[in-house]
C-alpha cells in the first residue's frame, strides 16, 4: 500500500498546486499541458479519486476521542 499512498499523495499535491495556480494566476496547468481533452479529464478524475483515497486513509487512522472511547 505504500506505493499507492505515494502516488495518491503526489496526485493530491498536483491537484492542489493546479487549484492554487488557478486562484492566484488564473492559469490552469493541466489544460495548458493537455488542452481540453479526454486526457485532461482523466487527470482530473485521478486527482479526485486520489483525494477520496487520502481522505479515507486519514479518517481510518484517526484516533478515537474521549467522546467516542
Amino acid at each position: 500500500m505504500k506505493a499507492l499512498d505515494v502516488v495518491t499523495g503526489i496526485l493530491v499535491i498536483v491537484g492542489a498546486l493546479n487549484w492554487g495556480l488557478i486562484g492566484i494566476a488564473k492559469f490552469n496547468l493541466v489544460e495548458a499541458l493537455f488542452g481540453q481533452t479526454v486526457l485532461a479529464s482523466i487527470v482530473y478524475s485521478l486527482v479526485g479519486i486520489a483525494a477520496v483515497y487520502q481522505a479515507s486513509r486519514m479518517v481510518s487512522r484517526r484516533e478515537p476521542t474521549l467522546a467516542h472511547a
